[in-house]
């Protein structure tokens, strides 16, 4: 989750932002779907009861403390 606050306040055009929010061109295999990083990280901030993980990375003081909450709520 840090890394994913990290990427949020990147700019559009850097690489890892890409990779997190975009879908990447091709096929996949016949197995079943697998889900996105991003999708790992809107769960659990949904758990924490944020509803826009944007905003809540936005500002870097409050996102480092989702993440010591998130170090002490069990199970995530």
């Amino acid at each position: 989750m840090q890394w994913a606050g990290h990427v949020q306040r990147m700019e559009g055009t850097r690489a890892p932002k890409r990779l997190m929010e975009g879908t990447l061109e091709g096929r996949r295999g016949q197995r079943r779907p697998g889900g996105r990083a991003s999708d790992g990280v809107e769960r659990d901030m949904r758990v924490l009861g944020v509803r826009s993980r944007k905003e809540a990375a936005s500002d870097r003081l409050k996102w480092r403390n989702r993440l010591d909450q998130v170090q002490a709520h069990p199970g995530l």
